[in-house]
């Protein structure tokens, strides 16, 4: 499995290219902005881009879908159902966020419409990339319609925004709940083998028995509320 890493977006948001080393069948994770650089390593690699996943619908996972998509026009959009109103909401959401109007064009901000999502994946759903075959895990808390990407056979899993590493997503944007994003790590990330490596959207990679052993949030050292470590 190739997996090649690009830090978008003001917010430092992690776009991947991940792609089968013996078909050249690749998926874009996350096209956090538009990239040519994304689009010239797909395309110099001579990899067939099959699939643009979305984890979830925040703009800095979100804001280069369209042009993925006009680039890549053979490719599927792939997103759960739950967040098809977050997704189709990108021109707002910069300024739900509070990013003033006159700073939109600055920040690369000024989106227009998404393209369509063009299948709806769902919890347990599995996408086959050229040999590579990953599952589509459920995991709601920091959107309603998370999801990530499991590759057994690899180790690996692509966790977007519920894990990082010493962290988890936030969750006080509209649509989060922290009760709900734990149980989803829990039930779905932390059950994997302590060996698998977790590709988060934002920061550093980690791996599940470091984030078991050592994350705050997950360990009950981190109390919600008491807004610090106990």
């Amino acid at each position: 499995m190739i997996i090649e890493q690009f830090v978008l977006t003001p917010f430092q948001q992690n776009t991947r290219v991940v792609a089968c080393e013996e078909t050249g069948k690749a998926i874009c994770i996350d096209p956090g902005e538009a990239s040519t650089e994304v689009a010239d390593f797909i395309n110099s690699s001579g990899f067939e881009l099959s699939a643009i996943f979305l984890t979830h619908g925040h703009l800095d996972h979100i804001g280069g879908s369209r042009f993925m998509h006009e680039n890549f026009p053979k490719a599927e959009i792939l997103a759960h159902k739950d967040e098809e109103d977050l997704y189709y909401s990108l021109p707002r959401q910069p300024l739900m966020m509070g990013i003033p109007l006159y700073q939109l064009s600055a920040l690369g901000f000024d989106y227009e419409d998404p393209p369509l999502i063009t299948k709806n994946v769902a919890h347990g759903e599995i996408l086959e990339i050229g040999n590579l075959k990953f599952e589509v895990r459920h995991c709601p808390g920091h959107t309603p319609g998370h999801i990530i990407l499991v590759e057994e056979n690899e180790r690996a899993v692509f966790t977007g925004d519920c894990l990082f590493s010493g962290s988890i997503g936030r969750t006080d944007l509209p649509g989060g709940d922290y009760e709900q994003l734990i149980a989803s790590i829990n039930e779905n990330i932390l059950s994997l083998g302590d060996d698998f490596t977790a590709y988060c959207g934002h920061g550093p990679e980690t791996n599940i028995g470091r984030e078991k052993a050592a994350n705050p949030f997950l360990t009950g050292s981190y109390q919600i509320g008491r807004g610090k470590f106990v």
